[in-house]
C-alpha cells in the first residue's frame, strides 16, 4: 500500500481544526483517516514554525529588494556590453576604412 501524501493546505486546515479544540484529536484523526500521532506531529511542526509567518515577511521584502537591485545592475551591465560591442565594431570598421584591411599589422594590434 502506497503512503498517503497530503498537501500543505490540507495539513493546515486539519491543524487549525485541532487548534480550535472543538473536537478531540481522536475524532479528527478518525474523520480524516489519519493517525493521531501524525496529527500531533503536524500540530507540533505548525506551532514551531508559526513565528516564521511574521518574521518571514521582512526577510522576503529584503530578499525581493536585493533581487530587484541585482536585476537592475544586470540590465545596466548588459546595456553597457551592448554599447561597447557596437563601439568596438564601429572602430574596427573605421580602422579598415582608414588604414586598410591590414590595419592590425600596421597598428601593432594583437589579439
Amino acid at each position: 500500500m502506497a503512503r498517503k501524501r497530503f498537501t500543505a493546505e490540507f495539513k493546515t486546515n486539519v491543524v487549525l481544526t485541532l487548534l480550535k479544540e472543538e473536537k478531540q484529536i481522536g475524532e479528527v484523526a478518525a474523520e480524516h483517516e489519519i493517525s493521531p500521532n501524525q496529527l500531533r506531529n503536524w500540530r507540533r511542526e505548525f506551532l514551531e514554525n508559526a513565528i516564521m509567518v511574521f518574521s518571514q515577511s521582512k526577510q522576503e521584502k529584503e530578499l525581493r529588494a536585493k533581487e530587484k537591485a541585482i536585476e537592475e545592475e544586470r540590465n545596466q551591465l548588459m546595456a553597457k556590453v551592448g554599447q561597447l560591442t557596437i563601439e568596438n565594431d564601429w572602430l574596427k570598421k573605421k580602422s579598415k576604412e582608414v588604414l586598410g584591411y591590414d590595419w592590425e599589422a600596421k597598428s601593432g594590434f594583437k589579439r
